[in-house]
């Protein structure tokens, strides 16, 4: 179906639901919803590979992933047999109770993470729901040599989620103060300063929690060079070294982890997004039996998490990047935007790995442009006021690729004239 089709898309859900254009879905949402997302840009209802179509029929090539979520893009054929499968046989049983997916994809997660001897799984929903079982997981490492650990560090721009453990985590002021007091004890200091890391951390500290690449940020990366500092320093004080790999993880940029070339052994890895390929699920991975025995049976725990539909999902997921060279294609493409990225006019600078890419233009027009884009048929996301995000899913193809890389000139144009118009 192209963009210019006036045909509106039919689903299986219309049978339920009912069929409506747009306009209609979003005014029943804004009668229906919290807002705490804002008004929807669009009412999407079907999708297929790295396409997605609307009520009103449009269609977008989708360069967001559902934010790095939908690593084999939308529909995958075999994630969605394999979803329909579990589903028919086992849906859910409660964590008194577990099942073969459930083990085999923590056997699979501690084997592709090359996680050592001792090393262990907690399935959790959500990046956020992973985040707070690291905090807890950080507060049971309590003990120091001079009294009770009580500091845990994370950096400036940091994003980890948006409960309230997470949120403390979490850097921006304008998530975090509505919600204060905050579970105390976190500072943020600078990004990528060794200089400030080595002073900060002390043996009153109990973590430090660091974003391989910082995606709410703008796309920022840590260098190797800071990894391997801060596992030479935590470790040496006694602290835990836990990697948020909720967005970088599972092949988004073109390793399993994005941590992988820094080559260290952290005490813990959060993954979620990218795992299920579109289902919810989350993990915490703790690092050796030291680790993984902080946190005793009664001390954490979930309903649905670790789930057999989930975690059935997750294995199908992994199983085709596995299985189908997606690695690979992610390190080609992402290397071909990224080239394409450099070569554009009014493009300052290009940061990332993989198909995680964040770049900067040369004035505050990226809200606009995400506008821009969206007339035009594609899906992006701006999370600063010059910088736009790519996180598409992983199958990306390099037609589609040029087909975005040969719009944005043009996207760029839109955009600042919108944004000098709307200025006037």
């Amino acid at each position: 179906m192209s963009t210019n089709e006036a045909a509106v898309v039919e689903t299986p859900a219309d049978a339920i639901t009912g069929h409506s254009s747009g306009a209609d879905w979003l005014s029943r949402y804004s009668s229906s919803l919290m807002g705490v997302f804002g008004t929807p840009q669009r009412v999407l209802v079907r999708g297929a590979g790295c396409l997605v179509w609307d009520a009103d029929g449009k269609e977008y090539l989708d360069l967001l992933g559902g934010i790095a979520v939908n690593a084999l893009g939308h529909a995958h054929p075999f994630v969605t047999s394999v979803i329909s499968s579990q589903l028919a046989t086992l849906g859910h049983v409660s964590n008194f109770f577990t099942s073969p997916t459930q083990i085999a994809l923590a056997e699979k997660l501690l084997a592709i993470s090359n996680a050592p001897t001792g090393s262990k799984v907690f399935f959790a929903n959500s990046g956020t729901e992973a985040n707070e079982a690291a905090f807890k997981l950080a507060r049971r490492n309590s003990d120091g040599p001079h009294g009770k650990r009580t500091k845990i560090i994370a950096l400036e721009g940091a994003f980890h989620g948006r409960t309230m453990g997470a949120l403390a985590l979490t850097a921006k002021e304008a998530y975090r103060t509505p919600f204060e007091p905050l579970p105390g004890g976190v500072v943020h200091i600078p990004f990528d300063d060794i200089d400030a890391l080595r002073a900060a951390v002390d043996d009153s500290t109990a973590a430090v929690f660091l974003e391989p690449i910082q995606g709410e940020a703008g796309v920022r990366p840590l260098s190797a060079e800071y990894l391997r500092a801060a596992r030479e320093i935590t470790s040496a004080a006694g602290a835990l070294l836990i990697l948020d790999e909720v967005q970088t993880g599972i092949g988004r940029t073109g390793k399993w982890l994005a941590s992988e070339d820094a080559g260290i052994v952290p005490d813990a890895i959060t993954l979620a997004k990218g795992l299920g390929g579109g289902f919810p699920v989350g993990a915490l991975i703790t690092f050796g039996s030291s680790t993984s025995a902080l946190l005793a049976a009664g001390q954490h725990g979930t309903t649905f998490g670790g789930n057999p539909v989930a975690t059935a999902a997750a294995l199908a997921t992994l199983h085709a990047i596995e299985s189908q060279g997606v690695l690979q294609n992610v390190r080609t493409i992402g290397a071909h935007i990224r080239a394409g990225l450099a070569a554009t006019d009014a493009v300052t600078e290009v940061r990332g790995e993989g198909l995680l890419i964040g770049f900067d233009v040369n004035a505050d027009i990226a809200p606009a442009m995400v506008t821009a884009a969206l007339d035009a048929g594609f899906i992006v996301n701006s999370p600063g006021p010059h910088t736009i995000r790519l996180a598409p899913p992983l199958i990306l193809t390099f037609e589609q690729a040029d087909r975005f890389l040969a719009a944005l000139p043009g996207l760029i144009a839109t955009a600042t004239a919108t944004t000098a118009k709307d200025a006037q």
